[in-house]
């Protein structure tokens, strides 16, 4: 019986057959060609290609249903064509249009993104950063932490480049874009602080965790500096509720007393707006309201919201610009760039046009 099950066995894997695996060198074979022009063709090396062959090859691709493998190319070629993206937090608006102006420089370029959510912690960006290397990213872009700076001599041992996007890391020979943070609130505190408000409330998620987050915080507290005001500061944490934003704002704000309220934090700001909900008709004689970004409704909020507007789309095409520029060797562009913000002024302060 036992004799009789193997005999079976044998012959049904005999009258098996297995798919062949699809190779670039069969890809090759079939359309006329060299492996090396199909390896050109799949990378989008086809400027000196004939459309005559570059036709071949992709009507053999979609007849033998070929999909490259990313990690095989990634051990046995020099680029991948593939970019590592990391980004503090993933959720908000800011970020979205910046992984878009990044996606749309580096698809007009034949790249594509992998892109992580690293919520701002060290050890996310410490495993994106491995796991992207081992599969063969030809370089990053990264909005990093104050800690990122630890692992730039891994990424630089495995000859990959970086440019850092939103935020600083503290070496001077590094690729960044960022926007003037620093210069914008120094400019629209002082304008807010001549309007008369008596008080100011600055709130904010942990300054020392992004470069950017200190460099609002600094240019508001300047602003006061220069005009001799002072400021109460509140750190929060960054999953705060407007339930508790609600409660210590009730403590700080005094009836009749004049009050401007600064967001520093672009996720922060509905919270704070959802706790005023019981003051949003002082605004903006007695209370003043501003913070960052957040156009998707501040701009059709009752009442509307004044916000400094980063060029996040823009920043994100233009670090795509910078990678890929030093990715060709080509070396045209400009490796630090500050880009400025706008200030979108509406009802929650006077407004200055």
């Amino acid at each position: 019986m036992l004799e009789k099950f193997i005999s079976v066995r044998i012959e049904v894997l005999k009258g098996s057959t297995m798919k062949e695996k699809i190779t670039i060198r069969d890809i090759a074979e079939r359309a006329g060609t060299s492996k090396t022009t199909v390896s050109f063709f799949l990378n989008g090396k086809t400027d000196k290609m004939s459309e005559e062959t570059q036709a071949r090859i992709a009507q053999v691709i979609k007849e033998t249903n070929y999909r490259p493998s990313i990690a095989a190319r990634s051990l046995n070629a020099k680029e991948t064509r593939l970019i590592g993206v990391i980004i503090g937090d993933i959720t908000n608006t800011f970020a979205n249009q910046i992984v878009k102006g990044i996606d749309d420089f580096a698809r007009d370029n034949r790249y594509q993104l992998i892109v992580g959510n690293s919520n701002y912690n060290f050890e996310n960006e410490k495993g994106y950063v491995n796991r992207m290397l081992a599969m063969g990213v030809d370089g990053f872009i990264i909005q990093p932490s104050s800690h990122f700076a630890e692992l730039i001599p891994k990424i630089k041992q495995e000859n990959k480049d970086v440019v850092f996007i939103d935020s600083q890391v503290s070496m001077d020979k590094e690729k960044w874009v960022k926007t003037n943070n620093y210069e914008s609130i120094l400019n629209v505190g002082t304008h807010l602080i001549d309007d008369g408000y008596d008080e100011f409330i600055m709130i904010t998620a942990d300054p020392h965790v992004l470069s950017t987050r200190l460099e609002r915080t600094t240019g508001f507290l300047h602003a006061l500096e220069v005009k001799g005001k002072t400021c109460k500061t509140h750190v929060v944490a960054d999953d705060v509720t407007s339930d508790a934003l609600r409660d210590l704002l009730y403590n700080e704000l005094r009836f009749g007393v004049r009050t401007l309220i600064f967001v520093a934090n672009c996720f922060l700001l509905p919270r704070v707006y959802l706790a005023l909900k019981d003051y949003r008709n002082l605004m903006p004689d007695t209370i003043g309201l501003i913070g960052f970004d957040n156009t998707e409704w501040t701009n059709f909020s009752s009442p509307t919201v004044t916000t400094i507007v980063q060029p996040a789309y823009d920043e994100g095409y233009q670090a795509a610009s910078i990678l890929i520029d030093s990715l060709k060797g080509t070396n045209e562009q400009i490796p630090n760039q500050i880009l400025k913000c706008s200030v979108n002024w509406n009802e929650s302060t006077k407004q200055h046009k």
